[in-house]
């Protein structure tokens, strides 16, 4: 594995984002990147109705916070489209299934187009992203329609209960 050894320490920040407690050191052939203790991820940037395919956390955590790390602090070290081929890399190295990495990598590609300091490099990739994208539909939209709607219902019973009943600010404890 390109990390070098040791433990994955974070300590959560809110309800979506996690600090590192160490840094995080990726080694390969050609390429070294520290991301420092005190970075902040939110893991797997996945949205809701597609986490039954890819969890926020899974053997692609590590590959995960690397490039959240590279595509906001490590901009200057690579370029977007280099880090998202990094990703997908480290994936493979990771041990993360063909399939699963391709999909992300193509999700890591869409979600370039939405950010002004990714963008850039985004039409040379174009051609990849596409033929992924139609491939992967069959098995991610069927079931991401279907959840959806879920969701959506979901949340707004959420939002009626939440009008019924008060709601208490409480503090998690975590106790070891």
């Amino acid at each position: 594995m390109p990390f070098l050894p040791g433990d994955l320490t974070v300590r959560r920040v809110d309800a979506e984002r996690w600090e590192l407690v160490d840094e995080l050191v990726y080694e390969g052939r050609r390429d070294r990147f520290v991301v420092p203790a005190g970075f902040r991820t939110d893991f797997a940037s996945v949205p809701r109705p597609v986490t039954w395919l890819v969890p926020r956390f899974g053997v692609y955590t590590l590959a995960a916070i690397l490039h959240d790390w590279l595509v906001t602090e490590g901009l200057d070290a690579v370029t977007a489209r280099d880090a998202d081929g990094i990703f997908r890399r480290v994936m493979r190295e990771s041990g993360v299934p063909v399939l699963r990495r391709w999909i992300m990598w193509a999700g890591v590609r869409w979600g370039a187009l939405t950010d002004e300091r990714r963008r850039a490099g985004w039409l040379v990739s174009a051609p990849g992203v596409l033929v992924v994208s139609v491939l992967a539909a069959p098995l991610v939209v069927p079931p991401a329609v279907v959840i959806a709607p879920g969701l959506l219902v979901y949340g707004l019973a959420e939002r009626l209960v939440s009008l019924v009943v008060p709601r208490r600010d409480q503090e998690l404890v975590l106790r070891s």
